[in-house]
């Protein structure tokens, strides 16, 4: 006569416990997978080499503003001796737009990352002016200077540099856009005077 085995022996298999072993070592390794992989990101970041130079390179626009000078026949304004510590990182001349003004474009760094960028325009139109200035708004300042600055700044619901400081002289539009200080823009608006009048 063959024994009878009881329920609940010693012997017996236990779906329900082997779910939960195999449900706690999948959650473990998951664990597991995941410190060893921030591990080797860790790694990574500490072993790879980092430039942190500045990868915006200067411009030479003194060069620049002299070509589009013999080009055009115009007085450029690119004035030679900057402020302490800025640089230019933009020179552009654009003689063949749609619109028949020529213009040109330089853009200036401060050691602060602060920025100014010059625009001089020549034979402007009032239609071309106006579109410069939309969304702006003149504001009053004053400063000691030979010519006659107009001041803007940017209008509610106009993304836009902090200043725009404009001088219009003899069919000629000149314009400072800035998120500098207005101290370092008079230093600019000075140094531009000194070359529109040579």
């Amino acid at each position: 006569m063959a024994a009878r085995v009881k329920q609940g022996s010693v012997g017996q298999y236990d779906p329900d416990s082997a779910a939960k072993h195999r449900a706690k070592q999948t959650v473990i390794n998951l664990v597991l997978a995941l410190v060893a992989t921030l591990g080797i990101v860790l790694v990574t970041v500490l072993i790879v080499p980092r430039d942190d130079s500045n990868r915006i390179k200067p411009v030479d626009y003194i060069a620049a503003a002299a070509s589009a000078e013999e080009a055009s026949n115009l007085n450029i304004a690119a004035p030679a001796a900057l402020p302490q510590g800025w640089w230019a990182n933009q020179a552009k001349w654009s003689s063949a737009a749609a619109d028949g003004v020529k213009v040109w474009k330089v853009g200036f760094v401060g050691p602060k990352n602060q920025y100014v960028g010059v625009t001089q325009a020549f034979d402007v139109n009032p239609t071309w002016v106006a579109l410069q200035l939309s969304g702006f708004e003149k504001y009053e300042y004053s400063f000691g200077t030979q010519e006659k600055w107009s001041f803007y700044q940017p209008g509610k619901n106009t993304d836009a540099d902090p200043y725009l400081w404009v001088l219009e002289k003899d069919g000629m539009f000149i314009s400072l856009k800035s998120t500098a200080l207005p101290i370092e823009l008079e230093e600019f608006a000075q140094l531009i005077e000194q070359e529109i009048a040579e």
